[in-house]
Formats: C-alpha cells, structure tokens, sequence
C-alpha cells in the first residue's frame, strides 16, 4: 500500500510524492484521509523558509532557539495539523472501523495511527465532517486565547470560556481563520461588544458576512474611534482585552493602543520577521498594558488538569455546532484534491492567490 504526500524539499517547492504505507500493527488503527486544512501561517512559513525551526535547534529543555543544526530541516515531510479521516483498519477496541475522527498527522492520503500517542476526536455525526478540520488544533488554539482571557482576570478558578469575555468589549486585530473564528468564540461566550480590526476589504466583508462588526485602520484611525466609544470611567477607555491574530508589527503596535489602561493583548500571532514596529514607550508604557502569549503548547499556568486539549476541542465542536453553516459558506474559500496541493501552497506563499481557509480532499 502506498500513501501520498505533500513534501517541502527547499524553498518554494513543493511535491507530492509516494511513500511505502506503514505496517498496521496490534494497538493501531488506518485512517484515509477525506479533509485536510491549510494553515496559512505555520505551513507556508517552511514553503517560504522563515520558519525559525528551519535555521537554528530548538533546545525544548531550556525553551531557546540556539545556534546549530536545523530541528526541522528540508525536507519537510510533515506539513499541516488539520486532518479529518476515516478508520478503515483497526487492530485496536478503541477506534472502531469507519469512524470519521479528527488528527494532526500532516497533509497525505491516509496515516498509521497509535491512540496511546497521537489524539483522535470522533467528530458527532450532526457536524460537517470538512468543518472536522479545525476540532483537533485549530479550534483549540482559538480557545486558548479565550482560556488565557480568562485567567488574567479569574487566575486558576475558570469555570469557562467565557470567564475573560462575558460581559466585555472585545477587539480583534486581524481577520484570517484564526481571527474570526476568536471573534465567534468571544461572540458565543457572552461578549458585549466584538469589533474585528483589518486593513484588508475582502476580509472584512468575510468579518461582516459572519454578522461581525468591523473596522479599517485605513480610514479612521481605530484606536480613536473605539476608545471614545468605549467608556469606563474618566481617563478610562478602550477595549478590556484585544485578541491579536495577526503576526506583523503593526498589528501588535495597533493591539496595544485599543487596550484600555490596565488592559491585556492575548497574542495569537506568529511573528516571524520579528517586531520592529513595537514601540513599548509609548502606551505599552504610560497605560500600564500587558501582553500575554497564547500559543497552543500550553494552556495558562494551573489550568492544564481542567482545561486539556480534549475539552478544548470539545468546545470547538459547539463554536461548529452553533456557526457551522457560516463558517462553511464565509471562511472555506477553496476545496481542492490532494493532487493540487504543490501548486496550490507556492502559489499561496508567492501571493499569486489569495485564499482564507484551504480544504484539500483525498
């Protein structure tokens, strides 16, 4: 049996190539693959080359990149987590043959899969198996942000998700998949007011289709416009938390001038030409701000027995549940075979098209 693959070989190129199936042993299961998301960020950093873990070691028992070999050299042979597939072989009583689950295992036709060390989230049969994509990592790392949200305000004591926005004014700069799909998240979780932040028109109409409202810092200058909307008390206003999805400098540099004093950006964003534009003098400084990175590899200090990945995907699953529909019709842009992969992701890299959420098929 032989399974293809998207592989990275350098720079800007992209193959689709055969590889010997592996041996379907006893505690395992074979899943083939009908969905696989594209993260546009994370993925087309190795087709492009920036991504850090190209270039130096990341050294996991000091949290450092040092220099030295590359941890992910070229080729890349594992690109993507947004899988959906079905089992079609098991050796194991705890996937059972022709569930449709969610993985993480990389953009190929089908994967051999251990449950002991790899996660499988049988998605309800009332979901939209292509909606499968974003349960298994894509979902959680927006609930994160929402989970970070809460324990700056409640510490270790989180009953839920909406714990950090119930009740809240909520700005979220950026309008790609992660950022919208936050933005519904803080919608569905009670927030009082959710206002996406993007230069970009395309995006925001996509923003406003899901019944958001928005905002070009093109045009009025949003930090004016939302702080004297935004009132608490005198001398304080702005956003109670700002949701930063967008990895630029200038993203980050606009997050922190929406915050109210006192105020907190929990950052989603991927920074891989670092963050010139930051300018901490100014309100980082006089507003007393503070920025908190909410990257999927760890939930807030304390929460990890409570809040896991499996309940985070949990909560991801209700988010489709609830905008399912919407997200189908407004984020997934393209659905396109496997086979069309290369082409498809250096074409994304080198900004010969532009797509919101990719779906390949088989």
């Amino acid at each position: 049996m032989r399974d293809r693959v998207v592989v990275v070989s350098a720079p800007g190129r992209v193959e689709l190539v055969e590889q010997d199936a592996a041996e379907l042993r006893d505690g395992t299961f074979r899943v083939e693959t009908l969905f696989s998301g594209v993260s546009a960020g994370t993925e087309l950093s190795f087709v492009k080359g920036t991504n850090p873990y190209l270039h130096v070691t990341w050294d996991a028992g000091l949290g450092l990149f040092r220099p030295g070999e590359a941890s992910t050299p070229y080729p890349v042979t594992r690109l993507g987590y947004m899988q959906v597939g079905r089992v079609v072989e098991s050796r194991t009583p705890a996937v059972a043959v022709g569930t449709v689950g969610a993985m993480t295992y990389g953009h190929r036709s089908g994967w051999v899969a251990d449950p002991v060390a790899e996660r499988f989230v049988p998605l309800p049969d009332d979901l939209d198996p292509l909606l499968g994509v974003y349960v298994a990592h894509m979902g959680p790392i927006c609930a994160n942000g929402l989970l970070h949200a809460a324990a700056d305000l409640c510490g270790t004591d989180v009953r839920t998700l909406g714990d950090g926005v119930r009740g809240r004014r909520v700005a979220v700069v950026g309008s790609g998949v992660v950022a919208l799909l936050t933005a519904l998240f803080a919608r569905r979780h009670g927030a009082a007011s959710v206002v996406v932040v993007d230069p970009t028109p395309a995006r925001r109409q996509v923003a406003e289709a899901l019944g958001l409202e928005t905002l070009d810092p093109e045009a009025d200058d949003p930090a004016v416009v939302l702080k004297t909307r935004w009132n608490h008390a005198a001398g304080d206003r702005g956003a109670d938390v700002v949701f930063q999805c967008r990895g630029q400098d200038w993203a980050l540099q606009l997050a922190l001038r929406l915050l109210r004093p006192q105020g907190t950006v929990i950052d989603l964003a991927f920074y891989q030409g670092g963050a010139d534009a930051v300018r901490l003098g100014e309100e980082f400084h006089h507003n007393g701000l503070s920025l908190r990175c909410a990257q999927i590899g760890r939930v807030p200090r304390g929460l990890a027995p409570t809040w896991d990945r499996e309940r985070l995907s949990a909560e991801t699953v209700e988010l489709l549940r609830q905008y399912g529909d919407q997200i189908r019709k407004h984020l997934v842009s393209a659905v396109a075979p496997l086979d069309e992969a290369p082409a498809l992701l250096t074409d994304l890299a080198e900004r010969r098209r532009s797509e919101l959420q990719v779906v390949l098929t088989g």
